[in-house]
């Protein structure tokens, strides 16, 4: 909650999506199942993604349940892909495998770290649980999780030299991840099957937006991580990819950071269409909200050194709001509108990319325009911050400490889970 307070201060038309955010979050804790194995399950993910955690409780019980262990299993399966202390003969052929331990009830691996090394030690919880999924779901669960491990195990013995190279590194660890949620959906019967190539590009813009956003986090990763910018873009500026970070190379390195987004924003027309045509409000929901935090997060990045020198990300109380106001295609469209016109504005003629991100930018742009669905629409983006008093502050962090008060008084015991 205090987190809370100090974000209001700066920004306090923050305060009411805050606090929404917040009640969801307790909400989400509270409605954690009691049987063992789900139990592990939807804490696990609460640990691993706090967001993610909470856009899937608005889904149907059993899609929520299907996409759940999708995601976990493809967590878990990511864990062994990024230990880098498991040398690649051993990883290699778990990773071509992992389809078939989640079969297997008694099958866990010790790797990874924090609430990743218990999620791979007590991994028999997960398989427990896509083990009482219907047909359908386990079917497309494993299709995704056989093809992502192979494109991995190919991605441990291969460098991310062209742009080509890029894409189908995304393609593994995320446009599938899109294939698989569309595959999801379908076996749902609340949505059709979607075309492969958009559901691709729902994954792809956001890897993308999270390679751009992680650059200093994982160079400087010890053990060192391994880096998927594609060389293609970033030998046109340096001659190391570790060049980049240096205060010496500022101007190079944050050119080759617009290339690096203006690749990205190529995916927008194709994550527009993937999500004007879905039909259910919780799986819409569930879609927008992190492509609006994909948008926003690349409107961040764009020209801005700071990715070179710390962590760039949206705001809270911006993440909060977005939440709380994604409800239909036209927030979308608004919302999309807006971030591309902040990165837009942000764009220096000089730049190599120029023009082309001008156009890719445009372009997202006209989609939005001619939908005639956003015209007038709350802007995420609060140009002009409404004046409060020092007296209405005060009133507002009375209220949240009240809030949470009584939600801390009505907290759920701690589930137990059994080994």
């Amino acid at each position: 909650m205090g987190s809370i307070m100090k974000a209001v201060i700066k920004n306090p038309d923050d305060f009411f999506p805050l606090l929404k955010l917040k009640i969801a979050s307790k909400k989400a804790e509270k409605q954690i199942p009691t049987e063992p194995h789900w139990g592990f399950c939807y804490s696990m993910l609460i640990k691993v993604s706090r967001s993610f955690a909470l856009v899937i409780q608005q889904l149907n019980p059993q899609l929520r349940d299907a996409v759940c262990i999708f995601y976990l299993v493809l967590r878990a399966l990511d864990t062994v892909e990024d230990d880098t202390s498991i040398p690649a003969d051993i990883k290699v052929p778990i990773l071509k495998a992992f389809h078939q331990h989640i079969y297997d009830r008694d099958w866990h691996f010790a790797c990874g770290t924090k609430e990743y090394k218990v999620l791979m030690d007590q991994f028999h919880h997960v398989s427990t649980a896509f083990l009482e999924l219907k047909k359908d779901y386990q079917e497309a669960i494993e299709d995704i999780t056989m093809r992502m491990g192979a494109g991995m195990a190919k991605f441990i013995c291969k460098e991310v030299e062209t742009t080509d190279d890029y894409d189908e590194y995304c393609h593994y660890v995320a446009g599938l991840v899109g294939l698989g949620l569309s595959k999801l959906f379908h076996a749902s019967g609340t949505e059709k099957l979607f075309p492969d190539s958009i559901s691709n590009s729902m994954g792809l813009f956001l890897q993308k937006t999270n390679i751009i956003r992680d650059y200093l986090e994982d160079i400087n990763e010890i053990p060192k991580s391994r880096m998927f910018w594609p060389r293609e873009i970033w030998s046109k500026y340096v001659n190391k990819l570790e060049d980049l970070k240096y205060e010496e190379n500022s101007e190079k390195a944050v050119q080759c950071l617009n290339d690096m987004v203006t690749n990205a924003l190529i995916h927008i027309e194709d994550c527009l269409e993937y999500m004007c045509q879905l039909r259910d409000p919780a799986i819409f929901k569930f879609c927008a909200i992190p492509q609006i935090m994909a948008i926003g997060t690349l409107a961040l990045c764009y020209n801005n050194v700071e990715v070179f020198r710390g962590v760039v990300k949206m705001r809270r109380g911006l993440t909060a709001k977005v939440i709380d106001r994604t409800k239909t295609m036209g927030d979308v469209y608004q919302a999309f509108y807006d971030f591309s016109s902040i990165l837009k504005s942000k764009v220096d003629m000089h730049d190599p990319n120029a023009k082309t991100t001008i156009t890719r930018i445009e372009a997202a742009q006209k989609i939005c325009m001619d939908s005639g669905t956003f015209s007038n629409r709350k802007s995420y983006i609060v140009k002009n911050e409404p004046s409060y008093s020092p007296a209405l502050i005060a009133l507002l962090f009375i209220i949240m400490a009240i809030i949470f008060a009584y939600l801390s008084a009505n907290r759920p015991n701690k589930i137990k889970v059994t080994l």
